[in-house]
């Protein structure tokens, strides 16, 4: 009896001892393990931000921008007038009028002289009797009336004609977030974005996530592929780049999510309740339906914001529905307070049942 006396005493004094110390850390921000600051703490007064609490009267800045219709103009290909550069492949037809046997060149009722060349590293186009001639920037026309030129006084008048049958100058370069990046030509006619990128396979990644670049040698434009889907479709001058790459257009989802983590923004404009949905919603077990937050740090603005929402009034769905999520954003969701506390009585529980325990086998 005296001994089951000490022993209750003994483990009463631990049990105090535990209490004490698991209350002391409970009341240390940072002691009890959590994923970020608590409710509470992020509706204090706090001049580093700026705390909106979303409601019918609040939420007009934050809400998404109207869906902006397709185009319904059509962008019509029309053939830019191609510069020649090194590395084009030309097939020149050079046709003589005089009398069968006297002339330089066949004529042009057999065919005529067809000659192919290639224009050098330097920019020359080597053919006979025209010697070698600086040709790059040069028009296809205007190196017509060159070999004309070079050949009066030389042979009678001559007919010729010169095609672009290996073009550097007039093809597409593709490359980035394609399925298929390489050189595309424009020899059957001139490309536009969409079919530059059509030819590459399309983008690998979704529409709104990808950014296309276009450079010409002189400007360089910048587009979402989906606005280009959207209408804003051009036409691609010679010799110039195409490249897509990766939007920056991710949020990160903090707390009590089922799935927490850097993820992509699911569409272009996406909703507060999209972009909870793609992670998997609240955790039933644990969040804090009161307690949403949307961390946003805006450009130009000396102070970030910080958007609370409580999802357990009715309207707020149709808030978050409304709310635009941009990029960089962070969604924040707090725990409950009783699982807080469980945190706390957990601990104190288990050393109750191990104390007990190991007094009995004393």
């Amino acid at each position: 009896m005296i001994k089951s006396l000490a022993v209750s005493r003994n483990f009463n004094r631990k049990l105090g001892a535990v209490v004490f110390v698991t209350l002391g850390l409970s009341g240390c921000g940072g002691t009890l393990s959590g994923a970020g600051p608590y409710k509470g703490a992020i509706e204090e007064k706090n001049e580093s931000y700026t705390l909106v609490d979303i409601s019918a009267q609040t939420i007009a800045p934050y809400m998404r921008d109207a869906e902006t219709p397709a185009l319904k103009s059509v962008t019509k290909p029309l053939s830019p007038e191609v510069r020649l550069m090194s590395g084009d492949v030309l097939n020149v037809l050079i046709a003589d009028t005089a009398p069968e046997g006297s002339a330089l060149f066949a004529p042009l009722a057999t065919g005529g002289t067809q000659l192919r060349s290639r224009i050098d590293a330097q920019g020359m186009l080597s053919l006979p009797y025209v010697g070698r001639q600086f040709v790059a920037g040069m028009t296809l026309n205007q190196v017509e009336n060159m070999i004309r030129r070079q050949l009066k006084g030389i042979t009678s008048d001559v007919q010729t004609h010169v095609e672009l049958v290996g073009d550097l100058s007039g093809s597409v370069l593709v490359a980035g977030a394609v399925k298929t990046p390489g050189r595309f030509s424009t020899l059957q006619g001139p490309l536009t974005l969409l079919d530059a990128v059509n030819q590459a396979g399309g983008p690998v990644l979704e529409p709104h996530l990808v950014n296309v670049t276009v450079r010409t040698g002189h400007d360089v434009q910048q587009f979402n592929y989906e606005d280009v889907l959207a209408g804003n479709n051009m036409v691609l001058q010679p010799n110039s780049e195409v490249v897509l790459d990766r939007a920056r257009q991710r949020f990160v989802a903090m707390g009590a999510v089922n799935e927490p983590g850097l993820k992509d923004l699911p569409a272009r404009n996406t909703s507060l309740l999209d972009a909870l949905g793609s992670v998997g919603g609240l955790r039933e077990g644990n969040a804090n339906a009161e307690g949403v937050f949307v961390f946003r740090m805006e450009n130009g603005r000396s102070k970030p914001k910080v958007l609370r929402l409580n999802m357990r009034d009715p309207a707020a769905i149709f808030y978050a529905r409304q709310i635009v999520i941009k990029p960089d954003d962070t969604i924040y969701v707090t725990n409950a307070a009783v699982y807080e506390w469980q945190k706390i009585i957990s601990p104190i529980v288990q050393t109750m049942i191990f104390s007990r325990a190991t007094g009995i086998a004393n």
